[in-house]
């Protein structure tokens, strides 16, 4: 194939690029930030694009976000290649801080009072995914033999993590895609607005250049 590596990544080092891009954080950022100003859309649009991929990363539907991120951006009316850009937002950076703001907000407003302390959550949250991922494994292999299938650890899964996750992260998606939304669309619609008037000034620079090579023409005619 043309794209195929020539060496294979090891896994360990393809999980560290992933922590950690070779380039640095910073260098993707500004490589989202000036692909997301550079789309040839109107502000507004963009805007609500990012809106849409800022929104769905609160979402635990992981694997989905993109497919997620164009629908809602296209209920909106937004630019769909900004909301599959905005789902950046979501990284390994960010997840602790969107999983955690998520599940807290889920269980308050699910009235569920013992619900688990930050603290809890970090100890809990990675052997509940390891049981339900192991239930889940059980479960298909259970299709094909006499095993029976159990469903006691994917049943925790859903009333713990994943059902408040899904509740609460209504609330933190909507008020960090409302700040997203606001804050980048005065910067697009400068930018675009600069952009526009270099270009404008380019072309005006060409016409000129070429009137005067005109000119020139006819003198020497």
């Amino acid at each position: 194939m043309v794209f195929k590596r020539r060496n294979k990544r090891p896994i360990w080092r393809a999980v560290v690029e992933f922590l950690w891009p070779r380039t640095g954080w910073t260098r993707a950022f500004q490589y989202v930030k000036h692909r997301l100003w550079r789309l040839p859309d109107p502000p507004h649009r963009i805007a609500r694009g990012i809106f849409a991929g800022v929104f769905v990363t609160f979402t635990p539907f992981f694997g989905l976000h993109f497919f997620l991120a164009a629908f809602v951006a296209f209920v909106l009316r937004g630019n769909i290649i900004a909301s599959l850009l905005a789902t950046f937002f979501g990284n390994p950076l960010t997840f602790i801080f969107i999983g955690v703001s998520s599940l807290q907000t889920g269980h308050f407003l699910l009235g569920n009072r013992n619900a688990p302390d930050t603290e809890e959550i970090h100890s809990s949250l990675g052997e509940k995914f390891i049981n339900a991922g192991r239930d889940l494994k059980d479960n298909m292999y259970a299709i094909f033999t006499d095993d029976t299938a159990h469903w006691s650890e994917l049943k925790i899964f859903y009333d713990e993590v994943f059902f408040p996750y899904m509740v609460g992260g209504i609330i933190p998606g909507l008020i960090c895609g409302l700040i997203c939304y606001y804050i980048s669309l005065p910067f697009i619609q400068a930018y675009q607005n600069r952009r526009r008037g270099r270009l404008k000034a380019k072309w005006l620079a060409l016409k000129e250049k070429a009137a005067s090579k005109a000119d020139a023409k006819k003198k020497a005619e």
